[in-house]
């Protein structure tokens, strides 16, 4: 296709109007956001439902697509209606404008992460519509705010409302990733997300004495603990290739604070490490090996956990989920090569996991270089049209099973 052939089509006309709707943290207003769905879903004749599982700030929006069997349980169809900031400098195109260059590039923050994903349901559900398809099971589409903050204002309160209870939601499909080359990524699971702060007490004084059991030698032992932990999932990695990046152990610093005068040695030093713990991690025996070294580097050490996450088992990717059988089938029927692996980051599907419902994470997006929260963030046209008829067939299997 060419730029003005791009240009004109209706459904990327959807895509771009979506992404220049700036719904980019801090302090989102989703005003717009919420008024452009209400449009959308009038266009397909779906009746909608503004929640607010949090606080006024944080709106859910929730389209209905009615199924013939609307007593089996629902399928929704979850995306997230905001986006990372922006440093504007580093962009060569306005990260709003939703910019289409001559290769059909679309370039604008959210394009990949993920308002994507959630227009592409809407022309999904369009063309089964207009083909006249109708599920056996109600559909419901879910446009979460909060999730680039956590999904504390957002998923997570809106699973443990009445009004999510009532929609009797058997599976769940929400965002994955861009693929380098031909294959698709789907994920079935996440790592367990643990922030750690160290609070390390030391022998204060001058820094001129060689002052015994100081936070800095406790500090230089912890930090050279964790730092082996994180050099031995890197090794893990090299060592085999087949792993994916979701199925190790990720080890991060992230702030180190303390000190007062650089002639004082300090009472206090803080340090907190991020971790994303890999699925067949026993969780017991990492935080009392964690403890351990506390208690190995002198004492005198307080963990405060500023994010524990409980383990949350997998959403089965074979024989005995039947979601999953209908997903896979459709897969193959649109004869595209696809790889299942444990999601490196967090999305909103954790929340949906734990509590029982399966939920299957997937972008359509291949062929594409990986610029989730990067600077010039674009996805093709054409890959985008590709994802729509992806889905379309992904929504009529899960739909009828």
């Amino acid at each position: 296709m060419s730029k003005a052939e791009w240009e004109n089509n209706e459904e990327i006309k959807i895509f771009r109007e979506y992404l220049r709707i700036p719904t980019v943290h801090p302090n989102i207003d989703y005003s717009d956001c919420v008024a452009f769905l209400k449009r959308q879903a009038a266009s397909l004749d779906l009746p909608v439902d503004v929640v607010y599982p949090a606080n006024e700030a944080n709106p859910v929006v929730v389209m209905k697509w009615e199924g013939t069997e609307p007593e089996l349980p629902s399928i929704i169809l979850n995306s997230h209606t905001d986006v990372v900031p922006v440093f504007l400098e580093k962009w060569t195109h306005d990260p709003f404008s939703a910019d289409i260059d001559d290769e059909g590039r679309i370039y604008a923050r959210g394009s990949q992460d993920m308002k994507c994903v959630g227009t592409q349901y809407l022309a999904a559900i369009r063309a089964l519509k207009a083909s006249g398809y109708k599920p056996k099971r109600t559909f419901y589409l879910t446009y979460v705010p909060d999730e680039e903050a956590g999904g504390f204002f957002g998923m997570r309160e809106f699973i443990n409302g009445d009004y999510f209870k009532s929609l009797n939601v058997g599976l769940s499909l929400d965002e994955g990733s861009s693929t380098l080359d031909d294959s698709y990524y789907v994920y079935y699971a996440e790592r367990t997300g643990w922030q750690i702060r160290f609070k390390i007490s030391g022998t204060a004084g001058h820094g001129s004495i060689l002052l015994p059991n100081t936070a800095g030698e406790k500090l230089n032992y912890i930090v050279d603990k964790m730092m082996g932990f994180r050099a031995s999932q890197v090794q893990a990695l090299k060592n085999d290739k087949s792993r994916f990046y979701g199925d190790v152990t990720t080890v991060n610093l992230t702030i180190v604070q303390g000190g007062v005068q650089r002639n004082v040695v300090p009472a206090l030093i803080e340090v907190v490490f991020d971790l994303r713990i890999a699925i067949d991690v026993d969780l017991v025996a990492l935080e009392k090996q964690i403890r351990d070294w506390c208690d190995e580097a002198g004492g005198g050490i307080e963990i405060i956990f500023e994010q524990k996450d409980e383990f949350v088992p997998p959403t089965k990717v074979d024989d005995s989920n039947p979601f999953w059988t209908a997903f896979e089938g459709a897969l193959k029927e649109f004869d595209v090569k696809y790889h299942t692996y444990v999601c490196p980051g967090n999305t909103d599907s954790r929340f949906l996991r734990a509590i029982g419902i399966p939920a299957i994470g997937f972008s359509p997006i291949r062929n594409t270089p990986i610029l989730l929260h990067d600077h010039d963030e674009y996805l093709g046209a054409d890959t985008y049209l590709e994802g729509i008829k992806v889905y379309t067939k992904l929504i009529a299997a899960v739909g009828n099973v």
